[in-house]
């Protein structure tokens, strides 16, 4: 069955929210059972007038879902996620965890080609910002790109994978294929959940392994969930330069304490301040994400992180950071980037090495500069 078949055929089951699919201004549907469905239009989530007519008309559409993606969800396994053929993501949850009939949460999938321009032009980042960005990539600095749930992570990586020279082999390891890299030599990998009988899974941690063993220049995990992101920190500390991946947090700092985490739950014993050692000497920058409360999203911070000081605690300096200025007639949100007037640790570097890559891109005096007047959202 070709994928047009199959997208028009999952699109039949949910006839309900079939409009909202096929709106290219709408990102996400939410069902909250039967009855109640909600979609997001540019930041914001608007109620649905349209609904499903009851419990069993919901849950055959998720049973045939399920079907046709090659998955089953029942009451012994009640959570599904998965991608359907347009590339969208779908997470499902039926009773009875859900307590309200079946949940179902779809991510669209945009198939426009988004570029570092298209951030400035949203207003997401300063050209200051977008240069200092570019700079990052080509000096190979290890990025993560931290923000909170639908705030652009996803985005933001793919824009950025587009500044990375064409010559480079890119390995790209997903739980759900996401990315869309467009380049020459890319090796894109996905990890498999069990079997029926609980076999045959292949995690994030065994396809990171296998990756280091298959050349590559730069290493790029769709987002770090568990004891993987201990392996991807070694691999950033032992040659694997330039690698990048996404994680849920609120700042910088927290971004820091949230791999501490992440790497504790591997297999491997380390003592505390061993692990945040791996983690000063392997980040590099920290790209802050956020979803402002006029539904805008903005990188709020980008940050240096330069080491552990004497008690232990993260070194981290702020490069750029968003301040919000004011709210307009309609509650847009008004702010602007700002440099911190601070030179990033590897400024030096980059000029012995010939990049474009002056003092004044930092300095607090040019902070409102041509490229950084006020921006509404």
């Amino acid at each position: 069955m070709s994928d047009n078949v199959l997208a028009n055929t999952v699109k039949a089951f949910l006839q309900p929210i079939r409009s909202y699919l096929e709106d290219p201004g709408v990102s996400e549907v939410m069902i909250n059972g039967p009855k109640e469905i909600f979609y997001e239009r540019k930041g914001k989530l608007y109620r649905s007038e349209t609904c499903f007519e009851n419990d069993e008309q919901l849950m055959a559409a998720v049973r045939n879902i399920a079907q046709f993606v090659g998955r089953v969800v029942d009451e012994q396994r009640p959570t599904l996620d998965a991608r359907l053929p347009d590339g969208s993501r779908i997470h499902i949850v039926i009773p009875p965890c859900a307590r309200k009939g079946a949940y179902v949460a779809i991510r669209k999938f945009f198939r426009e080609k988004l570029g570092i321009k298209d951030l400035i032009n949203f207003k997401s980042l300063s050209v200051d910002c977008a240069k200092f960005l570019n700079l990052c990539i080509l000096l190979k600095k290890n990025l993560v790109v931290s923000g909170g749930t639908s705030s652009g992570k996803t985005t933001i990586l793919n824009i950025l994978s587009t500044l990375i020279p064409d010559d480079e082999r890119i390995i790209v390891i997903e739980d759900a294929s996401e990315l869309q890299l467009q380049k020459s030599h890319l090796v894109p990998m996905e990890t498999r959940a069990p079997d029926k009988k609980g076999e045959g899974e292949v995690s994030m941690r065994e396809l990171l392994r296998s990756s280091l063993r298959m050349r590559p220049d730069r290493i790029i995990i769709g987002e770090v969930r568990g004891g993987e992101a201990l392996d991807l920190l070694q691999a950033m500390n032992t040659g694997h330069s330039g690698s990048m991946t996404t994680l849920h947090a609120n700042n910088p700092r927290q971004a820091m304490s949230r791999l501490e985490t992440l790497s504790l739950m591997s297999d491997v014993e380390l003592p505390h301040l061993a692990v945040k050692n791996q983690i000063a000497s392997a980040i590099d920058i920290v790209v802050q994400t956020s979803r402002l409360r006029d539904g805008s999203r903005r990188i709020t911070h980008l940050s240096e992180v330069v080491g552990l000081g004497p008690d232990g605690d993260y070194i981290i300096h702020d490069i750029f950071t968003y301040e919000i200025l004011r709210a307009d007639s309609e509650g847009n949100l008004i702010g602007l980037h700002r440099a911190a007037g601070i030179l990033p640790s590897f400024f030096k570097e980059a000029k012995a090495q010939g990049f474009p890559c002056e003092e004044s891109l930092f300095t607090a005096s040019s902070k409102r500069g041509r490229n950084d007047q006020a921006e509404g959202g």
